[in-house]
């Protein structure tokens, strides 16, 4: 794969609508070419411990982001033309998806590839698990700040680039 954007969400709870934050990198001619991150006001708006305990973000972080559809107006352009890809991107897509749905948004039909399940064909049990820190490794890419959506969207690029 050459061409496309890998995407990461982090959310404030259980719904999948709760983004409060993404990250995008997007990938031309097999090279980074550009990047992008927002925090983002969730929907709803509370955020679960576990959540806050696996991204660090809360409330205090979001107050002032803007909502969904703003950083949405930031990203859809960069993004035009491309496929998405997510390492486990059922997820990511869910996000998404729901997003768009709480918003009355018109959900364009993106297509999506995953690394997650890219990754269990290529390294299969080669490797001790299928998670992205570990991929990234075993990709050559040492994934630092992890759960933080740009250092992840960068990471799972990478893994396409390798396995893709």
């Amino acid at each position: 794969m050459k061409d496309f954007a890998a995407i990461d969400f982090e959310t404030a709870n259980e719904q999948p609508s709760s983004v409060c934050s993404v990250g995008v990198v997007i990938v031309r001619g097999g090279q980074i070419v550009d990047s992008f991150y927002s925090l983002i006001h969730p929907e709803p708006e509370y955020y679960q411990w576990f959540c806050r305990q696996v991204h660090g973000l809360g409330p205090e972080d979001t107050e002032g982001a803007p909502v969904f559809p703003y950083v949405w107006e930031k990203i859809a352009p960069r993004i035009d033309g491309l496929p998405l890809v997510a390492h486990n991107a059922r997820f990511d897509e869910g996000c998404l998806k729901a997003a768009f749905q709480v918003y009355q948004m018109d959900y364009p039909d993106y297509i999506f590839f995953d690394t997650l399940t890219a990754s269990r064909r290529h390294f299969g049990r080669s490797i001790p698990n299928h998670q992205l820190q570990t991929v990234a490794a075993a990709c050559g890419y040492g994934l630092t700040n992890h759960h933080h959506a740009l250092a992840d969207a960068e990471a799972c690029a990478y893994i396409a680039m390798s396995i893709l």
